[in-house]
């Protein structure tokens, strides 16, 4: 089930869609303010964002802005009723994927969420760190130009890390990044990370690690 934040201080409005998208089969986190916003996202597998710009505790722009300095790289369809050509102009600049206007209807609005969540399967993304490249619709994983295998767990662990690199990622998180509905144990996670670690020492990578930190989980980072 694709999982949604919506990030929208109006009761109404966020109870309404809450109820709607959840009837055309998308999962969905309510945050009424930012903080709430920045709690929920990093905890679940957020395909896209759906975010209002006026919000109690601050902007919704600097809220857009902030996760997309983050690695955040989902689609975000901005819900306003601010219509000032500047204003939609700053939205893009920022990394709005979409933007709809208020008053909106329903159908309208699931009509640019399926446009939006199609858009990312037509491109490749990469992510790279040091040498290392990861492709996430190829799922490809390559090291100065050449390529190696992972399983699917493997990658998507890795590729949490690499998003994160040089920062403390609990086993917590890596469990999320592999299946947040599964029943996966820290032993579990511990073995995927020694499988990696075995297949990057493979690949001829030395400049790149998986730091284990005490108590907390692990980090990527270079040698």
């Amino acid at each position: 089930m694709i999982e949604i934040l919506l990030v929208e201080d109006d009761p109404g409005i966020g109870r309404g869609l809450s109820i709607h998208l959840q009837t055309e089969g998308y999962q969905v986190y309510w945050a009424k303010n930012l903080e709430e916003a920045k709690t929920l996202l990093p905890v679940n597998r957020i395909e896209l964002v759906l975010l209002d710009l006026g919000l109690p505790d601050g902007s919704g722009l600097d809220f857009l802005t902030r996760i997309r300095g983050e690695a955040f790289k989902k689609p975000v369809i901005i819900l306003t009723a601010q219509t000032e050509e500047d204003k939609v102009v700053e939205g893009f600049e920022r990394g709005a994927t979409d933007y709809v206007k208020k008053p909106f209807g329903t159908r309208e609005l699931v009509a640019r969420i399926k446009a939006a969540l199609r858009e990312p399967l037509l491109r490749e993304e990469s992510f790279r760190y040091g040498e290392l490249v990861m492709k996430t619709k190829s799922r490809a994983v390559e090291y100065k130009g050449q390529a190696f295998d992972l399983n699917r767990k493997e990658y998507e662990i890795l590729l949490y890390l690499v998003q994160r690199a040089e920062q403390a990622v609990t086993r917590a998180d890596l469990v999320q990044a592999i299946d947040k509905d599964a029943e996966i144990f820290d032993r579990t996670v511990d073995s995927h990370v020694s499988h990696i670690r075995t297949k990057l020492r493979k690949a001829g990578i030395e400049d790149i690690q998986i730091a284990p930190i005490y108590g907390i989980g692990y980090r990527l980072e270079k040698t």
